[in-house]
């Protein structure tokens, strides 16, 4: 896959949904991740991750994700190797705005909007978030509800990229 006139074997989407206290390492609660050539894609619950990644993180897959540093703190937390290659949305966000008043600030969902991609509300987002922190309700077959509900938010920042 070409992106920016670079080739990449992968290209990942990526994010967590973590707690954490301040100043404390992130405890991951699930991820989701996007190969945006292939569409293949990954949701993992916290019981779920392993030792390593489910997807390279060497120098031909490029990891793609808004506010990276996040993901990054989840990374380590788990004892998952960093990937190599990223490209942070909100850094890229930061430079395309900068000096522009943006009436949501620097945020996805504010990012979002300010290029015209359909997307949650702001109450959505805190909904969604919550019910993944609270871990429940577990739906039929023991599957936690954010397997359907984070992939509709992060569909939106794979249209960024």
């Amino acid at each position: 896959m070409s992106l920016f006139g670079l080739s990449y074997r992968e290209v990942w989407a990526l994010d967590f949904e973590f707690v954490a206290d301040p100043g404390a390492r992130p405890v991951p609660v699930c991820m989701v991740a996007r190969e945006l050539g292939s569409h293949r894609l990954i949701r993992l619950w916290q019981d779920d991750f392993g030792a390593r990644p489910p997807f390279p993180v060497d120098d031909d897959t490029l990891f793609v994700a808004f506010f990276a540093s996040a993901e990054l703190g989840c990374f380590l937390a788990l004892g998952w190797p960093l990937p190599t290659r990223i490209l942070d949305l909100y850094v890229e966000f930061g430079n395309a705005t900068n000096g522009i008043p943006l009436p949501g600030g620097r945020s996805l969902l504010s990012a979002l909007s300010h290029h015209r991609i359909s997307t949650i509300t702001a109450d959505q987002k805190a909904e969604e978030r919550g019910l993944v922190m609270r871990g429940g309700p577990v739906v039929a077959g023991g599957t936690p509800p954010h397997h359907g509900l984070l992939p509709n938010r992060r569909r939106s920042a794979w249209t960024i990229a």
